[in-house]
Formats: C-alpha cells, sequence, structure tokens
C-alpha cells in the first residue's frame, strides 16, 4: 500500500485535493493507497512525542505506527515561504531514526501559488529524504499557479495531470 502525505496541516488545503486525485490516480491502475494529513497530529506532538518523549504518546504513535510499515511514500509538498511547511520537517523529526525512511521510496509532487512550483521545497525535502537513506524518485511535478490551475476541486491543466499520472507510473516500477 502506497502511503499519500499531505505535507501541510493546513484546513481544507490544495494539497489534501492533490492527495485524493493522486490516490485517485493510483485506485484506477488498481493500486491501495492511504492519505494520512498532518492536520490530524495532535496538537501537543511537539511537546510530548519527540525527544526524549519519543514513543510515549498514544495518539501520535498510532499516527507514527501507519508510516512505519510502508515501502513507498507520495509526498504532496506546498511550498511556504520558498521551503515546505514546518510542521511536515518536524513530522519527520519526530518518526523513529534511521528506520522509518531507511531505504524505501517516495516520489515528491510540489505546489505553489507562485512560479516555482514547489521546486525549491522539493529540493531541501530530497536533500532530508537522501541524509535518511530514502530513495526519491527523479520525477518531481511542480505544480505552479495551482489556484489558475484548479477549477472545482480538479486540475484543469492537461499537463500537470500527465506528469501525475506518468509519475505514479514510474512509481509503481520505483
Amino acid at each position: 500500500m502506497i502511503k499519500i502525505i499531505v505535507g501541510t496541516n493546513r484546513k481544507n488545503s490544495v494539497s489534501k485535493t492533490i492527495a485524493e486525485l493522486y490516490q485517485r490516480i493510483l485506485n484506477e491502475k488498481g493500486v491501495q493507497s492511504e492519505i494520512l494529513e498532518l492536520e490530524n497530529l495532535p496538537s501537543d506532538f511537539i511537546e510530548n512525542a519527540l525527544y526524549e518523549n519519543n514513543g510515549k504518546h498514544d495518539l501520535y504513535n498510532e499516527f507514527h505506527d501507519q508510516l512505519v510499515d510502508g515501502k513507498k511514500f507520495v509526498f504532496i509538498v506546498p511550498e511556504y515561504n520558498g521551503s515546505f511547511p514546518g510542521i511536515l520537517k518536524t513530522f519527520i523529526d519526530g518518526m523513529t531514526y534511521p528506520n522509518t525512511f531507511g531505504n524505501k521510496k517516495c516520489a515528491l509532487v510540489g505546489i505553489s501559488s507562485g512560479i516555482g512550483g514547489g521546486g525549491i521545497a522539493m529540493s531541501h525535502l530530497t536533500d532530508i529524504f537522501h541524509y535518511l537513506g530514502m530513495h526519491v524518485l527523479a520525477l518531481k511535478p511542480k505544480l505552479a499557479k495551482i489556484e489558475q490551475n484548479m477549477s472545482d476541486n480538479l486540475l484543469t491543466n492537461r499537463l500537470y495531470m500527465d506528469l501525475l499520472q506518468t509519475q505514479a507510473d514510474m512509481l509503481l516500477e520505483f
């Protein structure tokens, strides 16, 4: 089963919409997936689940355990201030090191309101995943000016849809 991570804790995010679209793409290919939303993290996990408290927070542990058994991941990565959201970094920091992501595989999809499509954010995240021993798929779609390329929660940009389809095929073979 492929784990799709919504890389923000913002409610009703575009990232969540793209995650649901990606899940539909995988379903059409006959592949099961599960969406994990960072907005569902316990609000106190930063103080009560990291570092010396690792493994001591039951609600965070449930969320953590949903990822541990994953072999392949898709991260929907919105661009926040030229990088990815801090909640995503904090979430990664709370995972068991190095076993959670070591020798596993992932695909990244960048999203931005601007023209960069989250390219710098995905570069930063790629560096972190390489450090953790995760293999990152080379094709990283950059969905720029995302609000202008969506209507009624659907991507209207054919190129973006083609890129997501191609990436999903590559992830399945990866």
